[in-house]
């Protein structure tokens, strides 16, 4: 609909109703509805005004025929009419370019709410991504966790066992020291005896020495005299009786069956009889130790090693990588309520190392031959069932040479017993009495296990060769112990060997050598 609106100025201007004052462009981009105020809303107001008035004032031109006084009042109103839309059309573009204005700034801010949808979504993609991200490094931190709580758990169990064991050490020295303070009593006690003794042995040869004079002048008056007569005179004195020997608790000495030499295993003799052999004095007080006879146990010394053969693989592990590890499978096949672990070792650090370790996924040290550098160098852990464990003294290894070692456990009456070249050197009872090692766990030779078949410590690795290595599921007797230590061949009921160890990493070398004497 085309309207024409009148100016001042008596132009005229199109005013297309379908189009507002911000411009075809702005409009045409998108429509917006336009609320309707009154009768039609302001656009319909205007467009009826704009009709009406040039027809209101065609009416008014078509009436210059009047008399002259009342066309004066007449176009006075007209100005004023005519000054009056002016102010409305001002007023009415003002309105119209508010609404274009805020028709683009509604068309802004709904640019602006998808831009800030998509950069909400993209942030919400980054908070997802970062959270996946803390997600991952939270489960291996927990995992870590874990893992630290269970190491810090075998510490403390280690840290205790070796605060009883350092106790019962204390206790020993202490008495030990009590022991030997008595012994020291002893021997001051004795010290003074024998000044005592001195001093008497003293007064009796100057006694003799003044009886020897008094009889030469006898035997120089009988002489005088002749013989068979006997010179008057007056008889000599007596020699004067020789006081009784005091007690020995009035000397200071304790009585032959003092607890104070008995404890330290020594005893007074009784004085020797004329007719006896003299004896030395310190024999005397220490007593004499009985001859060993033929049935008395007496250690025979180990034969040198170099002279075994036929003991089997060797496997030699050059360092202390965490690489370096053999792993025996199939492991145990059934639960083993008895142990034998025997083998030929040759360690080439300072100290013992793992030789072997058992887990599962209840507990990773089911079954642990385990030292490692910060322990008593030459001294072993052995573990069953984590934290329970013994302390095996293997010193003797520590020299370069080859060894043979057994270590042998049953769950009656918790036994168990250290053999090294044949010789028993250590036993006890009670240890994990009436348990039973799980099947299904990873059996792995040189290191120690964290985790099954994983978390090795290079401080835990051992260093050297190992040969002839078999595992029993029952107590080995000794005379087996003493034909495996002279290569007289392996007893039956082997449940493991070196043979079963198929998965060798690192830098672990399998040998195949004739004699101990020529293997690495």
């Amino acid at each position: 609909m085309l309207c024409t609106k009148v100016v001042k100025g008596g132009s005229s201007l199109p005013w297309h109703s379908s189009r507002a004052v911000g411009g075809e462009g702005a409009h045409s981009r998108r429509p917006r509805p336009v609320r309707v105020l009154g009768m039609g809303g302001p656009r319909t107001t205007l467009s009826v005004f704009l009709i009406f008035v040039p027809v209101y004032l065609h009416g008014v031109l078509s009436r210059e025929a009047g008399p002259a006084a009342q066309r004066k009042p007449f176009f006075e109103r007209l100005l004023r009419l005519e000054e009056q839309f002016r102010r409305l059309q001002e007023v009415t573009l003002t309105h119209l370019r508010g609404l274009a204005s805020n028709y683009n700034l509604s068309y802004d801010i709904d640019t602006r709410f998808q831009s800030l949808a998509l950069e909400t979504q993209a942030v919400a993609l980054a908070v997802n991504r970062s959270q996946a991200a803390v997600q991952g490094d939270l489960s291996r931190l927990k995992t870590w966790m874990q893992k630290s709580q269970r190491r810090s758990r075998k510490l403390d169990s280690r840290l205790l066992a070796l605060d009883s064991v350092l106790s019962d050490r204390d206790r020993q020295l202490a008495q030990a020291g009590k022991e030997r303070e008595a012994q020291g009593d002893g021997l001051a006690s004795l010290g003074l005896a024998l000044r005592a003794l001195q001093d008497t042995v003293a007064g009796l040869t100057h006694l003799v020495q003044s009886q020897g004079a008094r009889l030469a002048a006898l035997e120089g008056r009988l002489q005088v005299a002749g013989p068979g007569a006997v010179a008057p005179g007056p008889t000599p004195a007596l020699p004067p009786p020789l006081p009784p020997p005091l007690p020995l608790p009035q000397l200071g000495l304790p009585s032959p069956g003092s607890p104070k030499l008995q404890r330290g295993g020594q005893a007074l003799r009784a004085p020797p009889e004329p007719g006896d052999p003299p004896q030395d004095f310190a024999s005397g007080l220490q007593g004499t130790r009985e001859p060993q006879g033929p049935g008395s146990q007496r250690t025979r010394p180990p034969e040198r090693p170099g002279e075994t053969c036929n003991v089997g693989p060797v496997l030699v592990f050059p360092n202390a990588s965490t690489q370096n590890v053999a792993f025996l499978s199939p492991g145990f096949p059934a639960g083993l309520r008895a142990l034998s672990v025997c083998s030929w070792v040759r360690v080439a650090s300072g100290h013992l190392g793992t030789l072997l370790s058992y887990a599962t996924e209840e507990n990773d040290n089911k079954l642990v031959l385990h030292g490692r550098d910060s322990l008593v160098p030459g001294s072993v852990h052995f573990v069953i069932g984590d934290p329970a464990f013994r302390e095996l003294p293997l010193q003797p290894l520590l020299d370069g040479r080859w060894h043979h070692v057994c270590v042998i456990w049953t769950s009656t009456l918790g036994r168990y017993r250290l053999h090294v070249d044949r010789r028993l050197v250590a036993t006890g009872s009670r240890f994990r009495e009436g348990y039973e090692i799980p099947p299904g766990g990873s059996l792995v030779l040189g290191q120690e296990q964290d985790s099954v078949g994983g978390g090795f410590d290079s401080s835990e690795a051992f260093v050297g060769s190992v040969a002839g290595l078999a595992i029993w599921d029952r107590a080995l007797v000794p005379g087996e112990v003493a034909s495996l230590a002279t290569g007289r061949g392996l007893p039956p009921g082997a449940i493991l060997t070196l043979d079963d160890a198929h998965r060798v990493g690192g830098f672990v070398q399998r040998v195949n050598c004739s004699c101990l004497a020529l293997c690495p």
